[in-house]
């Protein structure tokens, strides 16, 4: 049930997807740990006079914690439902701005950044720009950082898929979006560098990587609004939805306790912008 580039529906209607469900996605989603953006202050030298530039803030959860940073953010998202409430919910800010468009599509207006940041949202912009948009907007030696949540267990714990396998199938059978999370050791000894990202080639040095255990626990009913919010479920007609969701939340509370855990491993990959001259 990993909600990862793998799963999700086509680019152009990422702003559909969870511009239905903007304060949904805003409550169940999660945030990012402290330590992250720790990391990335010491990593990326970000301070508040640094300028920002984040590619698809949703309703604003990485976004909250670099505007505690102090720092300039400019913030593009394409979902004129998710860009509305991200605003409401950093209005105290004062010194960010959250633009409703694509990436692949926005004014830069001659701007640039000193770090851009994506989280959870790189994948959704067009692969074959990405990386050069990336760099023409940033300042020379300037950064990227990606963060992303990857959904894992543990062996020992019971997971909801594990709980439901059958469920899915009776309502959505042979769906390929079905299938058990990996294992934290198994992402931890596959998933390095940049990841499932694009080679970055000659435009950013090679990627450093930090990884960080999260965990949302979530009763029948929470858990049901986790998927709810993501694109393999969100991609499924309302008719087959609803009843498979509505199952897994009766499972959740009669066979787990009411009590359900979501795992990740969540990761930071940073990379400097190359100076033109080493290209």
């Amino acid at each position: 049930m990993a909600d990862d580039a793998r799963t999700r529906p086509d680019r152009r209607h990422l702003g559909g997807v969870f511009n239905e469900v903007p304060a949904l996605y805003d409550r169940v989603r999660p945030g990012y740990p402290d330590e992250l953006f720790a990391d990335l202050v010491a990593v990326t030298g970000l301070d508040d006079a640094s300028s920002v530039l984040e590619v698809g803030c949703g309703t604003g959860q990485a976004t909250r914690s670099l505007a505690a940073l102090g720092c300039p953010i400019t913030a593009v998202e394409p979902g004129v439902g998710l860009a509305a409430l991200a605003r409401r919910r950093l209005a105290a800010f004062r010194d960010v701005d959250v633009e409703t468009s694509t990436f692949e599509g926005w004014d830069d207006r001659g701007r640039r950044f000193d770090v851009l940041v994506a989280a959870s949202s790189w994948h959704w912009v067009d692969p074959a720009i990405v990386w050069r948009r990336a760099y023409d907007v940033l300042d020379p030696g300037g950064w990227v950082a990606l963060l992303d949540h990857v959904v894992v267990r543990r062996p020992e714990e019971p997971e909801v898929y594990a709980e439901t396998a059958d469920l899915h199938e009776r309502f959505s059978p042979g769906n390929p979006d079905w299938g058990h999370p990996p294992s934290e050791d198994d992402v931890r000894a596959r998933d390095e560098g940049w990841g499932p990202v694009d080679d970055l080639g000659a435009l950013f040095e090679p990627g450093i990587v930090r990884r960080y255990p999260t965990v949302q626990w979530f009763d029948g009913d929470g858990f049901a609004d986790l998927l709810r919010s993501t694109s393999p479920y969100r991609g499924l007609d309302h008719d087959v939805r609803e009843p498979l969701l509505d199952a897994i939340a009766e499972r959740v509370r009669t066979r787990m306790g009411n009590r359900a855990p979501r795992r990740y491993l969540t990761v930071l990959r940073t990379g400097r912008r190359i100076a033109r001259g080493n290209m």
